[in-house]
C-alpha cells in the first residue's frame, strides 16, 4: 500500500503547485493493459489461494508480473518520474530474483510493526540467509498509519517517481491526449 501514499502525495503536490487533476485523464501511457495484468497477478497471488496453488511456480510467476510492469514502464519513460519507477522497480526485482523470487523482509521490520509473518504465499518473507540486504524490505511505516507495511529502498524510489509523475501530469507535462484533436500532444507547458 506504499504506492497509495506515493499516488495521495502527487496529487496534493500537483494541486498545491496549480496543477489541474483534470489534465490527469490526459495523459497518454504505452502498455497499461500490461501494467493492469501484471498487478492484477500480484493481486491474485498475494491476495486469494493462487499464490499457495501455484507453489514454488508462485515466486516465478510474482518475478514475471514485475518484469512485465517494468517493461511497461520502460516505454513510458518520456513521461516524467518514471525513470525512477524504473530505478526502483528494478532494484526491487533484482532483490526478488536474488533471493528465489521473493523480497525478503527483516524480522526487526515485522517485530517493529507488530506483525508476526503470515501464512501462506506472500511476497516479504522472512529470511535468515538474504542476499543484497539493504534492497530488501527493511522499513517499516509506523503502526498508526493506515495500512501500514514494510517496504524497500525500490519502493521509496518507485512511490517517489510516481508522485512526480502524477503533478508533472497534473500540469500538462509528458505525453498527453489533445482533448479537442484527439491526437498526442507535445510535451505541455504551463
Amino acid at each position: 500500500m506504499f504506492i497509495l501514499y506515493a499516488v495521495i502525495a502527487g496529487v496534493l503536490l500537483g494541486i498545491v503547485s496549480g496543477g489541474s487533476p483534470a489534465r490527469l485523464g490526459d495523459l497518454r501511457f504505452r502498455w497499461a493493459p500490461v501494467i493492469a495484468l501484471g498487478l492484477l497477478a500480484q493481486v491474485l497471488l498475494f491476495s486469494t489461494p493462487v499464490g499457495n496453488a501455484l507453489g514454488d511456480a508462485a515466486a516465478w510467476v510474482y518475478v514475471a508480473s514485475n518484469l512485465a510492469v517494468l517493461a511497461a514502464v520502460a516505454v513510458n519513460l518520456a513521461i516524467p518520474g518514471l525513470a525512477v519507477v524504473l530505478v526502483g522497480g528494478a532494484s526491487n526485482l533484482v532483490a526478488i530474483i536474488a533471493n528465489g523470487g521473493y523480497m525478503p523482509v527483516s524480522p526487526e521490520a515485522l517485530a517493529a510493526m507488530g506483525r508476526e509473518p503470515q501464512d501462506g504465499y506472500s511476497n516479504s518473507v522472512p529470511r535468515e540467509d538474504v542476499v543484497l540486504g539493504p534492497l530488501t524490505d527493511i522499513f517499516t511505516m509506523p503502526g498508526w498509519v493506515p495500512m501500514s507495511n514494510v517496504f524497500s529502498v525500490g519502493d521509496i524510489l518507485i512511490g517517489v517517481g510516481a508522485a512526480i509523475a502524477i503533478a508533472a501530469a497534473m500540469h500538462g507535462r509528458g505525453p498527453m491526449s489533445d482533448r479537442t484533436a484527439g491526437t498526442l500532444a507535445g510535451a505541455g507547458t504551463d
